[in-house]
C-alpha cells in the first residue's frame, strides 16, 4: 500500500470521526464522562500527530541539506530556511491543541 493511500484513508477517517463528533461528545456528557476529559485526550493527540510529523519532515530535510552542503557548502544558507518550516508543524499542532483547550 502506498503513503499516498495511506493518507487518504486518515483523511477520511478523520472526516467520518469529525462527523459524527458531536453525537459521541453529547452521549459522553450524558454517560458521565466528562467533557474536559476528551479535550485533553484531543489536544494531546493533535500535539502528538504533529510532532512525530514535524520529526519526520526535519529528518528527511535535514539529511537532504547535509547532503547538499557536502556538495557545494555555499547551499547552507538555502537550506536552513526549510528547516524552520518542517519545525512549522509542530508549532501549528500546538496551537491548535491550545485552541482546543481553551475553547
Amino acid at each position: 500500500m502506498s503513503k499516498r493511500a495511506i493518507a487518504v484513508y486518515l483523511f477520511l477517517a478523520g472526516l467520518v470521526l469529525s462527523a459524527f463528533s458531536q453525537e459521541s461528545a453529547q452521549a459522553a456528557s450524558s454517560a458521565g464522562v466528562p467533557l474536559a476529559a476528551w479535550r485533553y485526550l484531543s489536544a494531546a493527540f493533535s500535539v502528538s500527530v504533529a510532532c512525530i510529523g514535524g520529526g519526520i519532515a526535519v529528518g528527511k530535510v535535514g539529511a537532504a541539506a547535509m547532503g547538499a552542503m557536502a556538495e557545494d557548502p555555499s547551499l547552507s544558507g538555502k537550506a536552513i530556511p526549510y528547516l524552520g518550516l518542517a519545525e512549522g508543524i509542530c508549532l501549528w499542532g500546538f496551537l491548535v491543541a491550545l485552541l482546543i483547550l481553551m475553547l
